[in-house]
C-alpha cells in the first residue's frame, strides 16, 4: 500500500498537464484583452472618421 502512495506522490504528469492548462488560459486571457482593446480603439477611429465625413457632407450641402 505504501508503494502505491509513493508512486502516486512521484507522478508528475498530472501536474504538468495542469501547468500547461494554466499557461493556455493566461495566454487566452491576454489575447482577449488585447483584441478588446484593439477593437475599442478601432471603433473610436472609425467613429471619428464618420463624424468628420458627416460634418464635411453637411458643409458641402450648404
Amino acid at each position: 500500500m505504501s508503494k502505491i502512495f509513493a508512486r502516486f506522490a512521484k507522478e508528475e504528469s498530472g501536474a504538468t498537464a495542469i501547468e500547461y492548462g494554466l499557461i493556455a488560459a493566461l495566454i487566452s486571457v491576454a489575447l482577449i484583452a488585447g483584441a478588446t482593446t484593439l477593437g475599442n480603439n478601432l471603433n473610436n477611429v472609425f467613429q471619428n472618421i464618420s463624424t468628420k465625413m458627416s460634418t464635411a457632407a453637411t458643409a458641402a450641402a450648404k
